[in-house]
C-alpha cells in the first residue's frame, strides 16, 4: 500500500502541473473576441517587438506550440494564439515577446538555457541510442561492466534533460513577471479587471516547462533504479 501511495503521489506531481496549466488557458481563450478592438495576439506580439526595437524578430504561426525561437528569431503562436483575440491569445503573446526581449537584451540565464538545450537534446538522443545498444552489448560481449557502462552515459545524458528543464524554469519567471506582466500593465494593453486573470495565464505559461522538468527527474530517477541493480 505505501508503495501504491508513492506511485500515485509521484504521478500527481507529474501530470497536475500540465493539467492545470491546460485549464487555466482554456479557461481564459473564451470569450474569444474579448480583444477584438485591440487586436489578436499576432498583432499585440508585432506591436511589442517594434515598440522594444525588435521589428527584425519574425511573428509566426506554429503547429508546435507557443514559443520564441532564437535561432530563427521568431515568436511563434499557436493558431489559436495568433489569430485569436482572447485573453490567453494576448497574454501568451506577450510572454513570448518576453522571451524575444530576452534574446535581444543577451541575458545570461537566457543564454544559459539555450546551450544547455542543444547539449540536452544530443543527450536525450544519446540516451535513446543507449537504450537500444545495452541489451544487446550485453549479449555480445557477456560482460556486465559493458552494459553498466553504457546505462551510466545513458544517465548522464538523460541528466542534461534534467539539468536543461531546471535552469528553464527561472527563465519562464522571468519572461512571464519581469517582462510580459509590467509591459500588459503599464501598457494599459488589458481591460479594467482582467490583469489579475493574466497573471494567472503567466503563471500557467512559466509553469509549462514545470511537468517536462518533474517527467524528466522521473525518467533519471528509472536509469538510476537500473543502475543500482
Amino acid at each position: 500500500m505505501i508503495w501504491v501511495a508513492v506511485i500515485v503521489v509521484i504521478v500527481a506531481a507529474v501530470f497536475l502541473p500540465s493539467v492545470w496549466v491546460r485549464h487555466v488557458l482554456k479557461k481564459y481563450s473564451s470569450p474569444a473576441d474579448r480583444y477584438r478592438g485591440k487586436g489578436s495576439g499576432a498583432e499585440l506580439a508585432r506591436h511589442l517587438l517594434d515598440r522594444f526595437d525588435l521589428s527584425a524578430v519574425k511573428v509566426e504561426v506554429t503547429d508546435k506550440g507557443d514559443h520564441f525561437d532564437p535561432t530563427d528569431k521568431a515568436v511563434r503562436l499557436s493558431e489559436d494564439n495568433y489569430a485569436g483575440h482572447s485573453l490567453t491569445a494576448v497574454t501568451v503573446a506577450a510572454h513570448e515577446v518576453g522571451h524575444a526581449i530576452q534574446d535581444a537584451r543577451g541575458e545570461a540565464m537566457f543564454r544559459a538555457r539555450q546551450r544547455l538545450v542543444v547539449v540536452a537534446n544530443a543527450g536525450q538522443r544519446v540516451a535513446s541510442v543507449m537504450l537500444v545498444v545495452t541489451p544487446l552489448l550485453f549479449l555480445v560481449t557477456r560482460a556486465p561492466q559493458a552494459g553498466a557502462l553504457t546505462l551510466l552515459i545513458g544517465a548522464a545524458s538523460m541528466a542534461l534533460g534534467t539539468v536543461a528543464h531546471l535552469v528553464t524554469l527561472p527563465v519562464e519567471y522571468d519572461a512571464s513577471f519581469r517582462k510580459a506582466l509590467p509591459i500588459l500593465e503599464q501598457g494599459g494593453y488589458l481591460h479594467d479587471g482582467d490583469l489579475p486573470h493574466a497573471r494567472k495565464i503567466l503563471k500557467a505559461a512559466a509553469l509549462t516547462y514545470v511537468a517536462s522538468s518533474l517527467a524528466s527527474l522521473l525518467n533519471l530517477g528509472r536509469w538510476l533504479t537500473v543502475l543500482r541493480r
